[in-house]
């Protein structure tokens, strides 16, 4: 080859070079924001200017779906894949595995908003236990850059196969610690650039203490989870931002705020009492807070000039409750405990009255199966149940606003017993069943709710939602009061139940992708927010289970309306007259799930509906 010829070759390689990385940036970016547990109706110019711009300015998605139970993970596991709860098995926050898991100390009930535990399910579990393709796994397959920050374990759950921290960019709460993802030289030698630690700040290090849940003799905190929160916003804004913006490509970034839900649960304006509830002056500086970092992050964006090129979709992964203890019927609730207010329900209260019921040993698997004796309760309010500890005749994890009861042996005489017991408390209002164990009256199946799917972890055999009231604020899903299995005080915060409290949750979109000043009025839930993410991309995702959201089509330029219809479904009235009613809306074959319970013990559940059927 001549001089020239070299010359002229390689001027042509370097205007490709410099063409290819400027047509890549001109794709689409995308940020992803989870504001935990941020009802709509608190969302205003006044409360989180930011968020209200995005959903007034962009499209306000006006009738928002959580995916029952409504928990963290199991609806971060519907925004990460598109798949409702029956595929992806994250059918709650603790769940029951069938082995003990070693990153939980043997426990066989986990909590999974952890690092490592997601790590040791999905190596039990055939290398994924969710076993579909999550958003992030599929865009950094497709050449985009990828991170996820904010909240441990929901964070993780966008590309929990991926642990070396190099293809995808994880920062959290363990982020720097043994139990964290670890960091890429890059990221280490960016973060110490930029004057950030290498090592999460703690909830801890907010001046106050927001990790203070405080006990039945002192309330929790009164202050935000800001130190945290900054750091994990300037990571995105001073490195993880201006990082992607020199790579020159297209980039996806998943922010999860852990405020408000994290406060809300904890806050101590409420000791003990339903009113305020989750909404006094901590909580409402929660919802700043979380919007305060999505202001940071529109304008690294303006700042980086990226804003024309990137959108923003905000969706919460639940609503929120006021916690109560109070029932007039259950055997736990008129035991004496150490550390709980008398006549009030201790944690585990649900796995105590069905060992009563039954009259069967309770055992606590999170305390080495030690057994639970009369006048104490489980730790972490799970419980194994039967002779044999090792073999349990019925697990029950506790989650909060909602459990899970499981039969390893999927008899159905010995569930139609926990039936019978579960439906004499008043603390009760619906429940679920696999229909594989059998028919039940009082009760609707797991297929009805979308939970009866192909996962690969244990199916439960029994949903149980309990029961949720609203105190008189003249806005129900404002003031709605949940009974709670949790370790957590009456008058803190929780989600998990099938009250419209809990299932109505703040979404919103704005960016080129999407249309400006549209209320969208049609159903819209967090499997379809991983569906619309996937489609704005154009990602190419192989889908397994069949359980999966829609593309919301009518927020994107020049989308049709979609015709949506409501329906309800009633089961057989068991003996005691109770039957389970459930309240949801369609479009086409994709179910959306407003309310569900015994008329009159959940918020949201439209009767007149219900008695037309």
């Amino acid at each position: 080859m001549s001089f020239h010829s070299m010359i002229f070759t390689a001027a042509c390689a370097a205007i490709f070079l410099q063409i290819v990385p400027a047509a890549a940036q001109s794709q689409r970016n995308l940020i992803l924001f989870v504001p935990d547990g941020l009802r709509p109706n608190s969302v205003t110019p006044q409360t989180a200017p930011t968020l209200a711009a995005v959903r007034d300015k962009g499209v306000n998605f006006a009738n928002p779906h959580a995916l029952f139970p409504t928990f963290t993970m199991a609806n971060a596991s519907g925004m990460a894949t598109g798949h409702f709860l029956g595929d992806t098995g994250a059918f709650s926050n603790t769940i029951y595995t069938a082995y003990p898991v070693p990153t939980a100390g043997g426990s066989v009930t986990p909590f999974i908003e952890n690092d490592l535990i997601l790590g040791d399910i999905d190596a039990h579990f055939s290398g994924n236990f969710v076993d579909e393709d999550t958003i992030l796994f599929a865009a950094r397959r497709q050449g985009f850059s990828t991170a996820a920050i904010g909240k441990l374990g929901p964070i993780l759950m966008f590309d929990h196969t991926e642990r070396t921290g190099v293809a995808t960019i994880t920062i959290d709460d363990s982020t720097g610690s043994k139990q964290g993802i670890p960091l890429s030289q890059e990221m280490q030698d960016a973060l110490k650039t930029a004057g950030l630690p290498v090592i999460a700040p703690s909830r801890k290090d907010t001046p106050g203490d927001n990790s203070n849940a405080g006990n039945f003799e002192k309330p929790g905190t009164l202050v935000a989870n800001i130190v945290q929160q900054k750091y994990f916003a300037d990571v995105a804004t001073k490195v993880v931002l201006p990082m992607f913006k020199a790579r020159n490509k297209p980039f996806v970034l998943v922010f999860w705020s852990r405020d408000p839900d994290g406060t809300q649960h904890n806050q101590g304006d409420s000791h003990l009492k339903v009113t305020p509830g989750i909404n006094g002056p901590t909580s409402l500086a929660s919802i700043k807070n979380a919007d305060d970092n999505l202001a940071d992050l529109r304008k690294a964006l303006d700042e980086l000039g990226l804003a024309a090129t990137t959108d923003i979709v905000v969706a919460a992964d639940h609503g929120f409750s006021t916690i109560s203890k109070e029932s007039k019927t259950s055997p736990a609730a008129q035991a004496s405990y150490a550390d709980v207010p008398p006549g009030l329900l201790p944690p585990g209260f649900l796995a105590i009255d069905i060992a009563k019921a039954l009259d069967l040993p309770l055992y606590d698997p999170d305390d080495k199966n030690k057994i639970v004796e009369t006048g104490k309760h489980p730790s972490r309010g799970n419980g194994l149940i039967g002779n044999n500890p090792e073999n349990p005749a019925f697990v029950v994890a506790a989650n909060g606003g909602s459990n899970l009861v499981y039969v390893p042996d999927r008899d159905s005489a010995r569930t139609g017993k926990v039936i019978d017991a579960l439906l004499a408390q008043d603390y009760i209002s619906g429940l679920f069943v696999d229909s594989d164990v059998g028919s039940f009256t009082g009760t609707l199946p797991l297929s009805a709710i979308n939970m009866q799917g192909k996962a690969r972890t244990p199916r439960p055999a029994i949903v149980v939602n309990f029961r949720s009231y609203a105190t008189d604020c003249g806005q129900p899903v404002m003031c709605a009061v949940s009974v709670a299995d949790t370790t957590l005080q009456q008058g803190q915060g929780m989600h998990g139940s099938f009250s419209r409290a809990d299932t109505l949750n703040f979404m919103a979109a704005i960016g080129p992708s999407f249309k400006t000043g549209f209320v969208d009025q049609a159903p819209v839930s967090n499997a379809d927010i991983g569906k619309t993410i996937a489609h704005a991309l154009e990602l190419s995702i192989p889908f397994k289970g069949a359980l999966q959201g829609r593309v919301a089509e009518e927020a994107l330029p020049g989308g049709l309306n979609p015709t949506a219809e409501s329906w309800v479904e009633r089961g057989k009235a068991s003996e005691n007259g109770l039957a389970t009613i459930l309240v949801g809306q369609s479009i086409g074959k994709t179910r959306y799930f407003d309310a569900a319970g015994f008329p009159g013990r959940t918020v949201g559940l439209d009767e007149r509906k219900a008695a037309s059927r």
